[in-house]
């Protein structure tokens, strides 16, 4: 009937405790609906992780918010913690290559460069010429889709693709170049390429286009303690207004009943009116098999890859002089073990002020395709990246402490045809009785691109997407 309202549903079950499904529970507690959160480990946030390290606050997980999407700083002040909310001190970065530190050059699009001129001393003057030859060949078909790093050396050359691509889509995926999906990490390259013969052209147009409104401030907020606190306050506030929260208790089926689904857990069957699937890929798949093998079929096929962060607090009397900015990016190809080191003290003004004397940093290491470093103990992975730091910064004091946090599966891969295949699996889940999916496989791994997705599988089970 026209204009006929869905009544919302009585009772959701979330499976997953991330920051997707607390988000999603969040959005659904604030429509009155009842909710029960299934989360499979003992911990709650995901990627999201407050832990310490000489006594003092840390993230042993994600550490910073994109602020540019409001959605993660939203929430953020919607549980309580807006006056919590801190800028980064600074967000400047380098790339270590050839032996130096340097300035990480502007105007390029998550490492893909629109001025060559602002390469030099990064690149080669043999790589610079390459590039400069964009505007030369003839033009690069994108199709559907293509894989960003073949499109990138098509058009400048390998080194631009080795010594700034690699590094920046390295540090935000964990992933390997030749097979990320440009249509699904920078869709509007994407579409910009299918215009412009010249990538330069593509690029420049981007920079040249009006940039949509979006919210005056600094790119990255922080969170006082630590970003990891937000699963914490996001769970307070689902409880707050009587949802259920139900640590170490993983869905081992899914069921279609008459008028809804029943979810089974080793401890218990619960009976909900609608469920929102806000577990990773392959749990995701494991649990729709029976009801969407479609949507299964295409879940089980995202690919993850596992890396490990390496926390390191050092006595600030015993540091060299660092250099200032909040960290640098290593290019594969200088074969370290280290893919990037973060100067927390430096960057977070809070944590400077409670680390009284002592100076921390971490070091990221395991991209996809290349987790021999993963395997090493934690000693030895401490090791590792002490003596990438001793080349680097000329760091050779020995820690107070050291924590390593390793995130098996911890990152998904968007590879080429990535987002035809999400398209097909909310297709397919649609089909189901008030069903929604959410979390990092979909739309984007940051936090504010999870937040968001939780609120989107909310809103389609509330009828209001």
């Amino acid at each position: 009937m026209a204009g006929q309202v869905t009544p919302a549903p009585g009772h959701v079950v979330v499976v997953g405790g991330g920051v997707s499904g607390l988000a999603a529970a969040h959005r659904l507690t604030e429509a009155g609906v009842r909710v029960t959160l299934l989360e499979a480990s003992g911990r709650l946030g995901g990627k999201l992780w407050a832990g310490q390290i000489a006594g003092v606050p840390v993230d042993l997980g994600a550490e910073a918010l994109y602020a540019l999407r409001p959605e993660a700083v939203d929430l953020a002040r919607a549980v309580g913690l807006g006056e919590c909310l801190e800028p980064a001190v600074t967000t400047s970065a380098a790339l270590w290559s050839r032996g130096a530190l340097r300035t990480m050059p502007r105007g390029h699009v998550l490492g893909v460069p629109g001025d060559w001129a602002a390469l030099e001393g990064l690149v080669s003057p043999e790589g610079i010429a390459r590039m400069k030859q964009d505007r030369t060949l003839p033009r690069t078909p994108v199709g559907e889709d293509v894989a960003i790093g073949a499109y990138v050396a098509e058009r400048y050359g390998r080194e631009v693709v080795d010594r700034l691509l690699e590094p920046l889509l390295d540090g935000v995926y964990a992933g390997d170049a030749s097979r990320i999906s440009l249509r699904a990490t920078l869709p509007a390259l994407y579409e910009a390429a299918r215009k412009h013969g010249s990538l330069l052209d593509a690029v420049a147009s981007l920079h040249r286009a009006p940039a949509p409104a979006a919210p005056a401030g600094p790119v990255f907020m922080g969170i006082s303690g630590g970003v990891g606190r937000l699963p914490g306050a996001v769970a307070d506030a689902v409880r707050d207004r009587g949802g259920e929260i139900l640590p170490d208790s993983r869905a081992l089926g899914l069921t279609r009943t008459e008028d809804g689904w029943r979810i089974r857990t080793a401890g218990r069957v619960l009976a909900a009116d609608g469920v929102v699937v806000a577990a990773p890929a392959r749990a995701a798949a494991d649990l729709l098999a029976a009801e969407s093998p479609a949507a299964a079929a295409d879940l089980s096929g995202i690919e993850y890859a596992s890396p490990a962060l390496v926390t390191l607090a050092f006595r600030r009397a015993d540091l060299p002089v660092l250099p200032g900015g909040s960290g640098f990016l290593v290019p594969p190809v200088e074969g370290r073990t280290i893919k990037a080191a973060t100067l927390l003290s430096h960057k977070w003004r809070w944590l400077r002020e409670t680390a009284t004397g002592l100076f921390v940093l971490r070091a990221s290491v395991g991209r996809h395709g290349d987790e021999r470093a993963l395997h090493l103990d934690d000693a030895e992975l401490v090791e590792a990246a002490r003596r990438d730091l001793d080349e680097i910064l000329g760091l050779t004091a020995a820690p107070v402490a050291s924590r390593v946090s390793r995130w098996h599966d911890g990152l998904p891969q968007y590879a080429v045809g990535h987002t035809a295949r999400i398209e097909r699996i909310r297709e397919a889940v649609a089909k189901l009785p008030r069903t929604a999916v959410c979390g990092a496989a979909y739309d984007g791994v940051g936090v504010a691109h999870c937040v968001a997705s939780g609120r989107r599988a909310a809103d389609e089970l509330l009828g209001v997407a």
